[in-house]
């Protein structure tokens, strides 16, 4: 028997149903409001010409257009200076600003420097005369011209010349100069990396690691529930700890205290006092699995994040949650702290990447650039400026508002980790078992890596969970999908000339978003 359904059910259980049903002309464009096209050009020009529709209008244009208001269609007031006269330069000087931070700007406290007269004169003998007249044609168009030609090229402009513009004062000379295109700068060169030791021990995936602050050991976190303790040097078993009911997605260890804190997908978050290797805090708070862990540098706060869409602050000692930093609208991956303001990184599922401030619990920047879930974040040891991994791109970005570097291309795949040195070696590892190395500064990918999975293991088990680099920094640590850890070195026998850099200065377009 077929089941009956209403109108309603029926129209609203396909959207798509609904749309096709109701909107057949979808494909046809919306006309275009005349009025609001007139207010939008009209804002668009005070916004794009603010700063030149001042200036004087030409005696020519004004003739052909017959009066002075009629070359406008949006309403701005043109001025037609100098009638009868020769066109010649305006000089004026800077806006007018306040002498210091936190002065009002008023007429006695204003400062505005005017050019002196011989720069004045050296500006304006700087062309030939041919070229001043151009150039005051060009300086002196109406709004209309601006209007009619914005965005074409000016044709007396020369192919492969661009116009520089100079300024002095508020006067705008243009000179012609070859324009240099940008290239890629000559990358640092770094030896490769190779395997040299493979790590098995973990019954599921390992999730997570970290290395202790005087690198003796290593710790790792897994699928299995367990959290293993290694020996650097040897690669050999230490300690496991049982404790986590689901699997643990974060480790960290402190630089202040023995502690340990872990994390994982059974919403739990423990500290672990490696003096007698049990657990003696826990920090309930979070709804959801927490994915990831950070501690700060400098005061005993633990920050956690989770897929609930939120982070959460910790005291470490009373296990106090200071603040809980929501805005996220889908799960928080990655969470990294740092001495300095913005003093919490978040990446998220949600594709944005917040900056948050500390003391007051909120947002100070949401960075939107990237198209798909942020998975790993990364700061420089060295530079203020730190690096966001995502499957279309991997972005650096300046502290502390976030202006974006550069874009970092060619690693298609799920970036599940980060890490940098303080050599300028950026390591990205992915979903799909491949790790790519990076020449921080120029973005140049100097070496790609796919690790054999270990013998027994499927080829999708090839993934690379997190990486770490040693105090040292020269080991390099992989957390893999294998159930292995991975230890790779830098090749000692590499030189310049065995393994040179196969770069060429080539012109570069880079995206900025």
């Amino acid at each position: 028997e077929v089941q009956k359904h209403s109108v309603h059910t029926l129209v609203f259980r396909s959207l798509k149903r609904t749309h096709d049903m109701f909107v057949a002309d979808n494909a046809k464009p919306i006309p275009l409001d005349e009025e609001s096209h007139k207010v939008k050009m009209a804002v668009k020009l005070r916004t794009e010409y603010g700063s030149v529709l001042h200036m004087p209008t030409l005696k020519e244009n004004l003739r052909e257009k017959g009066g002075p208001n009629t070359g406008d269609p949006y309403g701005h007031k043109q001025y037609s200076g100098n009638q009868g006269q020769e066109l010649e330069y305006m000089i004026t000087g800077t806006h007018p600003y306040p002498p210091g931070p936190g002065v009002a700007l008023t007429a006695d406290t204003k400062v505005q420097r005017m050019p002196s007269e011989s720069a004045a004169q050296s500006l304006a003998v700087a062309l030939p005369a041919s070229q001043s007249r151009l150039d005051a044609n060009r300086t002196a168009a109406g709004v209309g011209d601006i209007y009619r030609h914005a965005g074409i090229s000016e044709r007396s402009q020369p192919s492969g010349m661009s116009v520089a513009m100079v300024e002095a004062g508020g006067n705008k000379n243009s000179a012609l100069m070859a324009k240099k295109a940008p290239t890629m700068p000559k990358p640092q060169w770094h030896p490769p990396w190779k395997l040299y030791r493979v790590i098995s021990g973990h019954l599921g995936w390992v999730r997570c690691i970290a290395v202790e602050p005087g690198n003796q050991w290593f710790v790792t976190g897994s699928a299995d529930r367990t959290i293993k303790i290694w020996d650097l040097a040897s690669g050999k078993l230490k300690l496991s700890l049982t404790g986590h009911i689901s699997t643990v997605r974060g480790v960290i260890v402190s630089a202040r205290s023995p502690y340990l804190f872990s994390c994982g997908e059974d919403k739990q978050v423990k500290c672990w006092d490696l003096e007698y290797n049990k657990v003696i805090r826990h920090y309930h708070g979070h709804l959801s699995a927490v994915y990831g862990l950070d501690l700060h540098p400098t005061i005993d706060v633990l920050v956690t994040c989770s897929r609930d869409s939120t982070a959460r602050i910790w005291d470490v000692r009373t296990k106090a949650s200071v603040h809980t930093l929501s805005g996220h609208t889908n799960a928080v991956a990655t969470v990294k702290c740092q001495a300095a303001e913005p003093q919490i990184i978040t990446g998220s599922h949600d594709t944005t990447i917040r900056l948050w401030d500390l003391v007051a619990g909120k947002t100070r920047v949401t960075l939107t650039n990237h198209k798909k879930s942020v998975r790993a974040v990364v700061l420089h040891p060295r530079h203020y400026t730190f690096a966001s991994g995502s499957p279309d791109n991997i972005k650096q970005w300046k502290f502390p508002d976030g202006n974006f570097i550069q874009n970092l291309s060619g690693h298609n795949a799920i970036i599940n980790t980060l890490a940098v040195n303080s050599d300028g070696v950026l390591v990205s590892g992915a979903d799909n078992g491949t790790m790519h190395l990076w020449d921080w500064r120029t973005g140049y990918n100097f070496q790609r890596v796919h690790a054999a999975v270990q013998p027994g293991s499927l080829d999708s088990e090839s993934g690379i969970f997190a990486c770490v680099f040693d105090q040292s920094e020269s080991r390099l640590l992989t957390a893999e999908a294998d159930k292995t850890i991975k230890v790779y070195k830098e090749d000692d026998t590499a030189t310049e000339e065995t393994h040179p850099v196969s770069w060429k200065p080539e012109i570069i377009k880079r995206k900025r978003f």
